[in-house]
């Protein structure tokens, strides 16, 4: 290896120290930013380090906001050259776990998860539940989601398997009385402690226990089946008995650990949920074609886990999907390819790396078994050739790395994702549960942007559509920091005369302008009413007198949010003036870079991204975007549906509801027989070739 340090610079300015043309090298290698402490605070590796550095100095203006930061941050580079692209991704592994980097994401465990643990490093082995720092001469099996699933499997264990599992005072303790514990009478202890097993028969049967957690399950049921057998030719009938409830306890343990894949199937099957501020993985271990263990995180990304591509700060991008123009689609976040990639790589790199030095300095047996022969992800990293010969070197014979595209893999590999999303919805639902946590999000809210109270409640509006067509927009209520569902509305907009196009300010107008006119409507009538009773009235605002129940609307909001920017939030202002509206706070939150903007203000409020504050503005965006989506793709069906089904004469809207509501949908109402269209009341054999030949014709 090689190194090389370019001038350091007092200044977070990128241009203070940016290497000298030409000095960077070509090869492949590791680069390190520091600032001005000299703290490294974010590690990355590149093909071509000449390239990749160059990237970030070329024009600090057009990087990704995090980026951004970062280069701005840092007030050094150096890097490393290395030979191979291996020895990189090596390297970089090393750097990002000494230095722990601010701008690297580390992953780290939502909890605690228990393992089976086994003390090999005694004189008479015990077998106990276990959480924490993993120690030498220990053996570990799991880990396993709960703690009362491995007592379960170890209760059915201990009948075949008598091992020991008290403490070394209770041990020393029957030692001295010369009596075994509970277990020893019951048969589930071999009771190495009064000497009814000797210390090398007591360390088989543990042998024994570990073969079959390993995987070693055939061996040990055939082996008891076996000596039921031949227990039942000699005519001795209670043994043969015993041995036959050994063989049924083996089969009920295993049967808790379902078969998934191919006997012999040794993989790790890994899997992301993502949204704008958090990643939740999960991996689930299977061994021998069972699941073995799960394990789960959560990430924010916020704080000083700001990044998510570990190729690189720059590839990291939440982005709106869009079509072939500039229009906007679907408005929901996706992430792209090259992102995912990099969660991959980045995953691997470090999940792998930490259990093999793990499994090292306890001392167990092949360190690199961690690493199973088979690891299925999502999508491959973008060095998948680099990474596999990595995992290779630390298993100590060949893995493969590959997605799952048919069959049980792949079955799997979906379940295992939704483990991740409902890991973060469990999450997310947590945070939002939490009344302390509501709270303080309302409080500072209200500190952020100088509110006279808490908004209690917060309305949210937010547009969908495809290139400017089907345009419609939702809004949510969300009252004490908990969305109010009954309250929500949608609007189909009207599109803009000509060319059939809308755009999101004019939409956004719309809305504000539709959703206050009812309440300046409402206002107007109840001080109609107080001037006509003299002000004498003991009506409520917003109460209606017939049913005594509070109006729909008929109180504004303490907080009005667009999705958007600068332009969205001074449309909607400008209409909450004209209507004479001056008690509701209006504010954008703006998708990509999450700051909050106020009317008339040249910059954006920026919250921390760690905030609870932050969070729920984010909470209510969404699920106005979640149920603005929803509303936009009915309304685009419905409209398909009619375009396809037009040309089929005598069919009117009332059976074209009835067919697409029997099938599903268009696509599988075009796959269907005459015979099984005619099972739909009032479709008779004409009609339904009619349908067929409507929507094979339309479809050449």
């Amino acid at each position: 290896m090689s190194d090389r340090i370019s001038n350091l610079g007092a200044v977070a300015d990128p241009a203070t120290y940016r290497p000298a043309p030409g000095s960077i090298p070509v090869e492949p290698g590791v680069y390190k930013f520091r600032d001005v402490h000299k703290r490294v605070i974010y590690v990355g590796k590149a093909k071509s380090l000449r390239s990749r550095l160059n990237s970030y100095f070329a024009d600090v203006s057009s990087l990704h906001p995090r980026t951004r930061q970062m280069v701005t941050t840092a007030a050094s580079v150096e890097w490393t050259v290395v030979s191979t692209e291996v020895e990189a991704l090596q390297l970089e592994y090393n750097w990002i776990k000494e230095f722990d980097p601010r701008f690297n994401v580390r992953y780290r465990d939502d909890k605690s998860y228990p393992v089976l643990a086994v003390s090999l490093n005694e004189e008479y082995p015990r077998v106990f539940v276990y959480r924490g720092a993993r120690k030498k001469g220990v053996r570990y099996f799991g880990p396993y989601a709960h703690a009362w699933a491995i007592r379960e499997t170890l209760d059915l264990l201990l009948r075949v398997f008598p091992v020991r599992t008290c403490s070394n005072g209770v041990f020393k303790r029957h030692n001295q009385i010369g009596r075994p514990c509970l277990l020893g009478y019951i048969d589930k202890c071999s009771a190495p402690c009064i000497d009814r097993v000797s210390a090398a028969e007591h360390r088989q049967i543990v042998e024994d226990f570990c073969d079959f957690l390993s995987g070693k399950t055939d061996r040990l049921v055939k082996d008891l089946e076996k000596r039921m057998h031949l227990a039942a030719e000699d005519l001795d009938f209670e043994t043969a008995a015993r041995l036959r409830d050994d063989v049924q306890a083996l089969r009920r343990a295993l049967e808790k650990q379902a078969v998934v894949l191919g006997t012999g199937t040794d993989a790790d099957v890994i899997n992301f949920a993502i949204d704008e501020l958090e990643v939740a993985v999960q991996i689930f271990h299977v061994r021998d074609g069972r699941v073995r263990g799960q394990r789960g995180w959560v990430v924010d990304k916020s704080g000083d886990a700001v990044d998510l591509s570990w190729s690189g700060p720059e590839a990291a991008a939440s982005v709106t999907t869009e079509g072939p123009d500039s229009g906007r689609n679907e408005h929901r976040t996706v992430e792209s390819g090259s992102e995912l990639a990099a969660l991959v790589e980045q995953f691997l790199t470090q999940f792998y790396g930490e259990q093999t030095a793990v499994a090292e300095q306890s001392g167990e047996p092949q360190p690199g078994a961690v690493v199973p022969r088979e690891v299925l992800v999502p999508v491959l990293p973008n060095d998948a050739e680099e990474v596999q010969k990595w995992l290779s070197a630390l298993r100590g014979s060949a893995v493969q790395l590959r997605v799952p595209q048919r069959g049980d893999k792949k079955a799997l590999a979906e379940t295992v994702q939704r483990n991740a999303m409902e890991s973060l919805n469990q999450h997310k639902l947590k945070r939002a549960g939490d009344l302390t946590a509501r709270s303080a999000a309302l409080q500072g809210i209200q500190d952020a942007l100088d509110l006279d109270s808490a908004p209690l409640r917060i309305e949210c509006v937010d547009i969908s559509h495809v290139q400017g067509t089907d345009v419609v927009a939702s809004l949510v209520v969300f009252e004490d920091g908990l969305p109010r569902k009954s309250e929500y509305r949608h609007y189909a907009i009207k599109e803009a005369a000509g060319d059939g196009r809308s755009d999101d300010v004019g939409s956004i107008a719309e809305v504000t302008r539709r959703r206050f006119q009812k309440l300046r409507r409402d206002l107007d009538a109840m001080e109609a009413e107080a001037l006509e009773s003299d002000g004498d009235t003991t009506e409520l605002p917003g109460i209606d007198p017939k049913t005594g129940k509070p109006r729909r609307f008929s109180y504004p909001p303490n907080l009005y949010v667009v999705d958007g920017g600068a332009p969205q939030v001074a449309a909607a202002a400008e209409v909450l003036d004209e209507l004479g509206i001056t008690d509701v706070a209006v504010i954008g939150l703006a998708k990509r870079l999450e700051e909050v903007w106020v009317p008339g203000e040249a910059d954006p409020v920026i919250m921390p991204r760690t905030s609870e504050s932050l969070y729920l503005l984010q909470r209510v965006r969404d699920e106005a975007h979640r149920f603005a989506i929803t509303f936009h793709r009915s309304k685009r069906s419905r409209r398909m549906t009619a375009s396809a089904l037009d040309a089929v004469p005598g069919l009117g809207a009332t059976r074209k509801t009835a067919l697409v509501t029997h099938f599903g949908s268009v696509a599988k109402l075009k796959q269907a027989t005459v015979e099984q269209i005619t099972e739909v009341p009032g479709i008779g054999v004409a009609t339904a070739n009619a349908v067929l030949a409507a929507l094979h014709g339309e479809g050449e």
